[in-house]
């Protein structure tokens, strides 16, 4: 075995992926910096991640090779960074590279002095232009060291300024209205979901767009829900023969997707898809919300119970190998006869969806013999599972674990599937006994070891997200308890003068500027999902501190949302909770045990769930339960208290009755 660097003791599988790189990289860390001002050069900072196809091509194109390997050890301290795992990191330089060029992406690479302050930015170089420039850079520090130095300091004095720009301004049911109407106009009628080409599931808007049509009726905020539902589930985002979807579609009609699968997607579109069934009874949605939620089990459950964080783009190399057919392989696997009818229900062609004549897989209508289709596909998959397999990351990042644990706990409920709810309560076990330490979270774990990384918002408040979720479909104080704990470090530690939060602890690492991003991108923000923490917390506990402190960020964040509501997606699905009350339904005489079916009050409370709602259910009194306490049962038998911003309407005893309360 070849000489391996300082990455092989990595928790990071991106980091690792660099380990016999013949460049000596360091993790980032004050010794790497301590080293550059040692050596008196500048600093390589290269940031990506596992699943990330370009970060790949980019380590076999340049990383890998021994000159370039020459140029950085003699002239640079070269770190590199997982972005997963450092999203602190990754913000403020990315906020760099979009400065400097105009645009971001990964990989990203940045040229830092001794001091952390960044002076050149790019993200992807071929391996002939990234050897030019990496002299240049060389070059310009040796003998041009003080326009380097004041170029660095600009940057930062820029990022500085600029700061959070003041987005404050009121979320009411007109902003909300709007927001739909906003996001009406760039609706893409043709292909659903919003702008062109690349296109990303807009998981969060949607959901902001479910609730607002449960509010208001809007037909108009379902039709867009439905339309892109329904676009994206039948093309090849989703894998149709192993359920999941990929991270985005490189073009508009949703046909070609880049490859990789992410944990924090998944759980989104699985909570979504089930919102939308709960909804309307759509059976395309529960078909994918099951197979959704079977394939996090699947492919992406670890052995410690967590769930991983992505899989690959690419599989030797090659992205899309695993995935993609063409019409003879088919009938390889299928014989000539059900191997056309695959390639007809499927749009696999001659001519091919993807490249050098493969196609990805579609399923542009149901089909008309579902019970063909069952057996084809059941084929077709176990065909697909002896090709090679793309690369796992097994990383264990608490903020999407968090995600998934809301997602499979309301789905093991709402389907009835224990299993999943026995899944999503391993998970959560997993996060509360390696990623906490001394009541503060870490923000990864890999094979049961923590990582060195602090929690940033992000995975305080969906974490937090998810153990109200399992609270409520547990009956289990201790979910509740620990959600209040994880709350009082957020209010305590990551608050700003405006009301709002920043992404990191004030005492955490301090970077060149402190981090805070309001805006929903492919993951909610951290603010967002502390946010969407403390409406959940304040309603089940009747908090009022809480929900102030939800109302004071929400202002935070006003002018945003009414302005660009693709940006604002979960924050203004939290909007619509706290303008439903949020309500509270408190069921007294039914409990909810895992592997148990749940009483007749409770499957409709969950049914009928309104938006951003919280059910408890349990015995009168018992411990542990806010909201059950002082409340009786009905005549002897069981009953439900319905409340809208903590004030309480008469108890109903019949599913009927509670049916109505919660219309009402």
């Amino acid at each position: 075995m070849g000489r391996v660097n300082r990455l092989a003791t990595s928790t990071s599988p991106y980091l690792m992926q660099h380990k016999d790189n013949p460049v000596d990289w360091w993790e980032w860390s004050d010794e790497a910096f301590a080293e550059a001002r040692r050596r008196d050069v500048p600093i390589l900072l290269s940031v990506g991640y596992a699943a990330c196809h370009w970060c790949h091509v980019m380590a076999h194109d340049s990383f890998e090779d021994e000159g370039i390997a020459a140029l950085l050890n003699a002239n640079f301290v070269s770190i590199k960074v997982d972005r997963e795992e450092r999203p602190d990191i990754d913000s403020v330089y990315m906020d760099a590279v979009t400065a400097l060029t105009g645009q971001g992406g990964w990989p990203m690479t940045c040229i830092l002095t001794p001091d952390a302050k960044p002076f050149y930015a790019g993200t992807f170089f071929p391996r002939a232009q990234f050897g030019a420039l990496l002299q240049a850079l060389a070059e310009a520090w040796t003998q041009r060291r003080a326009e380097v130095l004041l170029a660095g300091q600009q940057v930062v004095d820029a990022l500085t300024k600029a700061g959070s720009p003041d987005t404050t301004g009121a979320l009411d049911a007109a902003a909300l209205d709007a927001a739909v109407a906003s996001l009406a106009r760039g609706f893409d009628a043709r292909n659903g979901g919003f702008g062109g080409a690349p296109k990303f599931p807009p998981s969060m808007v949607l959901e902001f767009l479910l609730r607002n049509h449960e509010r208001t009726g809007s037909a108009t905020a379902l039709d867009l829900v439905a339309r892109t539902c329904q676009a994206m589930a039948r093309g090849g985002l989703y894998d149709q023969l192993g359920g999941g979807f990929a991270r985005y579609s490189v073009d508009a009609s949703w046909v070609v997707p880049h490859f990789e699968k992410m944990l924090y997607d998944n759980a989104l579109l699985l909570r979504l898809y089930l919102h939308w069934w709960r909804l309307t009874g759509e059976p395309l949605a529960e078909r994918i919300a099951r197979e959704t939620a079977e394939f996090l089990l699947r492919d992406l459950r670890t052995e410690q119970g967590g769930f991983a964080s992505a899989l690959d783009a690419d599989t030797d190399g090659v992205e899309g190998l695993t995935y993609v057919w063409t019409p003879a392989q088919l009938v390889d696997v299928l014989g000539p006869d059900d191997g056309a009818y695959a390639a007809q229900l499927c749009a696999v062609t001659a001519a091919g969806t993807f490249e050098h004549g493969a196609s990805t897989l579609q399923l542009p209508a149901d089909p008309a013999d579902p019970q063909r289709w069952a057996g084809v596909r059941r084929r077709l998959f176990e065909a697909r599972a002896q090709r090679a397999q793309p690369s796992r990351d097994d990383k264990v990042v608490t903020a999407w674990n968090g995600l998934a644990i809301a997602a499979l706990a309301e789905a093991g409920v709402l389907l009835g599937e224990p299993h999943l709810l026995v899944a999503a309560r391993e998970a959560a076990e997993l996060v509360r006994s390696v990623h906490s330490a001394a009541g503060r979270l870490r923000r990864t774990s890999r094979a049961g070891r923590a990582g060195d990384a602090a929690g940033v918002a992000e995975d305080y408040g969906n974490l937090v997200d998810g153990l109200l979720m399992l609270h409520q479909a547990t009956g289990e104080p201790s979910w509740l308890d620990a959600s209040g704990e994880l709350l009082e470090v957020v209010l305590t530690r990551f608050g700003a003068d405006d009301g709002g939060y920043f992404d990191t602890a004030a005492d955490a690492e301090q970077l060149v500027r402190r981090p805070r991003d309001p805006a929903d991108n492919a993951a909610p923000s951290g603010q967002s999902a502390v946010i969407t923490a403390l409406i959940g917390y304040s309603a089940l506990t009747g908090s009022l501190a809480h929900r102030q402190a939800a109302e004071r960020a929400l202002a935070s964040v006003g002018a945003l949302g009414a302005a660009q509501p693709r940006f604002l997606g979960w924050g203004l699905a939290a909007a619509e909770a706290l303008l439903a009350g949020p309500v509270e339904v408190a069921i007294v005489g039914e409990r909810v045990v895992v592997g148990a079916a749940v009483g007749p009050l409770s499957s409709l409370a969950w049914r009928a769930r309104p938006p951003g709602a919280v059910i408890v259910s349990g015995e009168p009194n018992q411990y542990g339960l806010p909201l059950l306490a002082d409340r009786p049962l009905l005549d002897g038998a069981p009953a439900a208290y319905v409340c809208r911003g903590m004030v309480c309407e008469r108890p109903v005893g019949t599913a009927e009755q509670l049916a109505a309360a919660l219309r009402a």
